[in-house]
């Protein structure tokens, strides 16, 4: 018996990195899955890897979440788990920053969630109840230099998760958010205009001594996929290697 049997999930971002690493420990652990992402070959390639769906979705429309969320119920008969994992990186200066790429991480990081929280009401609710997974990050606790944008979106998340679980646990719903630090992705080297970028010396500064890597992360969704986690919402579940149990006057 797997850990998620039973269970139907949309996995944003999925063609890579964290979300492809929760599709792949979902279907492992019995759930049916749609891995959600606008890179098609990628995510078409997973899909038929690991023997899930692959929709394209741009998760800033609402016309792409109408579809998704309409094929899932479609083909898995209920929709009960959404992890909100897709997001992007921009690093500026505050003084720097363009309002269109201010704009462009809040649509995709912020807008993105909500939509997505917005669009799986109504199926969960139908389903019984459901699990919503909200990735935010460390930069939703506390704030990082260059990192304006993504942190303000990522601190959005927190508080829209908040806000879910208090309105819709009522329906079984329980929304929770999950804080990754320095995980072992292509994001920040996309972010970085492709150039390889040496972040060893971040793994130095963490008390576990490395980078995280996306299965980490997976497993914690698991966790809160699945009915273990059934008390749980409105929480924040960080996994970080220890990097916030510190403050900046650390020696």
């Amino acid at each position: 018996m797997g850990r998620l049997d039973g269970k139907a999930a949309i996995v944003t971002g999925a063609a890579r990195g964290q979300g492809a690493a929760a599709a792949r420990r979902f279907t492992d652990e019995g759930a049916k899955v749609m891995i959600a992402d606008v890179s098609d070959d990628e995510g078409k390639a997973l899909a038929d890897e690991i023997g899930a769906l692959y929709q394209h979705l741009d998760v800033s429309s609402e016309d792409d979440w109408a579809a998704a969320v309409r094929r899932a119920e479609d083909e898995f008969g209920v929709l009960n788990v959404l992890m909100n994992n897709a997001g992007i990186l921009h690093f500026s200066e505050l003084a720097d920053t363009k309002l269109a790429d201010y704009e462009r991480v809040i649509r995709i990081n912020q807008i993105g969630a909500f939509l997505g929280m917005r669009s799986v009401v109504e199926p969960m609710t139908r389903a019984g109840g459901g699990s919503i997974i909200n990735v935010s990050s460390v930069e939703g606790l506390a704030g990082m230099p260059f990192l304006v944008a993504y942190t303000a979106s990522k601190f959005a998340i927190r508080g829209m998760t908040k806000v879910a679980a208090l309105e819709l646990g009522r329906r079984g719903i329980r929304v929770n958010s999950v804080h990754p630090g320095m995980i072992d992705t292509k994001m920040v080297s996309d972010a970085a205009g492709g150039a390889e970028i040496d972040m060893s010396w971040v793994g130095k500064k963490i008390p576990l001594g490395r980078a995280g890597q996306p299965g980490e992360i997976a497993q914690l969704a698991v966790f809160l996929a699945s009915d273990e986690s059934s008390y749980s919402t409105g929480s924040e579940f960080v996994a970080d290697g220890g990097a916030t149990a510190t403050h900046a006057l650390k020696l």
